[in-house]
């Protein structure tokens, strides 16, 4: 792990650790200027940020790392930023540090930004009408998502937590405090595991359609095995957004009911601990490794 000395520029160390990796990479690797110059302004910035948050080098970076701090940038910068982002440490990877091999890649990450954009909440007695106006299948699809806070395809990679482990990820032991229920797994962006909490009577309704043999699921070009009878990803946004019309004469989207979670655990928390603590929680529940991430939803 990087050590770092007090009172020096951060900017300047995440210059110097990007400009280092470039020089390896500038002539035989990237034959191209242009490419090496775009190469490096996204380096600059993504050592910034894992010196800051993972407290290591940008030739410390791991893997796992570098899929945690894409699926949290895709909040903050639209795909083609992203995308140059990804580009970048997956070269650094393959030809500088050895984390990967010449043919292995990063996982493709998707932008969210527009989509929390155009995003807002709803109520309780909203997500509701929402779900009265479902097939059984996407209903119980709604109050999952909306009990737990997931995206659209987390559906698709329901599992009980003792038969999947989470990632090794911080959490405090605030997590999940205040309600009940029953810890699952889902498989986020980038392969990474973590923790979510259904309420019981959800849960004991998941569990009825459980299937013998896992399905396997392509959603938006991408395989999962699923091991319910739900619905997620695309068909069941598309079913939240006109359900969402039906009911309420508009749709802010099936990704509003993950901004209902965030506010609402935000109101529950910041009456029994300060708000930056509950921040901190909430930003766990939901997968950010970046707290103020979370805040985003909270607009």
């Amino acid at each position: 792990m990087a050590k770092f000395a007090k009172n020096v520029d951060p900017k300047a160390v995440a210059e110097k650790q990007a400009a280092n990796v470039m020089k390896q990479m500038q002539g035989k690797t990237l034959p191209s200027v242009g490419t090496v110059r775009n190469y490096e302004e996204r380096l600059k910035i993504v050592a910034q940020h894992i010196n800051a948050e993972f407290k290591c080098g940008l030739r410390d970076l791991t893997v796992v790392q570098a899929h945690q701090y894409l699926t949290d940038r895709a909040l903050e910068v639209g795909q083609k930023t992203l995308d140059m982002e990804r580009q970048a440490i997956q070269t650094m990877m393959q030809n500088v540090t050895g984390k990967l091999g010449q043919t292995e890649k990063l996982e493709v990450i998707k932008s969210e930004k527009l989509q929390i954009l155009s995003s807002r909440s709803y109520t309780p007695e909203q997500v509701q009408m929402v779900v009265n106006a479902q097939t059984e299948r996407n209903a119980l699809s709604t109050e999952i998502a909306y009990a737990a806070g997931l995206r659209a395809h987390e559906l698709h990679t329901l599992l009980p937590r003792d038969e999947r482990e989470p990632s090794d990820r911080p959490a405090l032991a605030e997590k999940f405090s205040g309600r009940d229920g029953v810890i699952y797994t889902i498989d986020g962006k980038g392969g990474l595991i973590r923790e979510v909490l259904i309420p019981k009577d959800l849960a004991d309704k998941l569990e009825t359609r459980r299937l013998e043999q896992p399905t396997h699921i392509v959603d938006r070009g991408v395989n999962y095995l699923s091991h319910y009878d739900i619905n997620g990803g695309n068909r069941w946004s598309s079913s939240y957004s006109t359900a969402s019309n039906r009911a309420l004469n508009w749709s802010a989207g099936a990704h509003g009911v993950r901004h209902s979670y965030a506010q609402e655990r935000m109101s529950e928390l910041k009456k029994v601990m300060p708000y930056e603590k509950a921040l901190k929680v909430v930003s766990q529940e939901m997968g950010h490794f970046r707290p103020e991430i979370t805040e985003v939803y909270l607009r």
